[in-house]
């Protein structure tokens, strides 16, 4: 007899605290070690975790965890495109889920509630970038909307291989 999978329990998606950077650093630090989604080649700590949450949170951005079982299983967040003052209505977007849970929905409910913190704060324009290739954030960027406007050939340089970059963007 066939059953189904257990049902999975629906994340709490709520903003960063200086204490998940833990969790947060934990999961961001298997992106850096075993792919090359993030061109950042060395661990994060906890407490450079922490400075980042409260970097971004100081700038008026924000910084959303999904957590399901008191278990942090992701996390997106969102800065300042560029510092120049006429980028003030543009934000770059970024998602990391912890692999175990992959598949699950999960970064598409951060990218929801991302994108509206992100309209609810006056953003114009979300731009995501993306190593290439990557199917999977290539499908949550264009399931919100975000299309292409840039493809940079061999612009970065992990585990002896070079990388693209695209660029996916989106008006709120």
């Amino acid at each position: 007899m066939n059953r189904p999978p257990p049902a999975v329990t629906p994340p709490l998606i709520r903003p960063a605290t200086p204490g998940d950077a833990e969790a947060l650093a934990r999961i961001y630090n298997h992106y850096i070690a075993h792919t090359v989604i993030t061109f950042e080649e060395q661990a994060v700590s906890a407490p450079q975790m922490a400075g980042r949450i409260g970097e971004l949170q100081a700038a008026g951005m924000p910084w959303l965890v999904a957590e399901r079982d008191a278990h942090l299983v992701g996390y997106a967040h969102a800065g300042k495109w560029k510092p120049r003052s006429a980028y003030r209505y543009s934000a770059e977007s970024s998602v990391y889920l912890d692999p175990t849970t992959l598949a699950q929905g999960l970064g598409s409910r951060l990218y929801e509630a991302l994108f509206a913190e992100l309209k609810a704060r006056g953003v114009h324009v979300v731009i995501g970038g993306i190593a290439l290739p990557n199917e999977r954030s290539v499908a949550l960027h264009e399931k919100f909307g975000m299309a292409k406007v840039a493809h940079f050939g061999q612009v970065g340089f992990k585990f002896g291989q070079w990388i693209d970059v695209g660029y996916w963007q989106k008006h709120l």
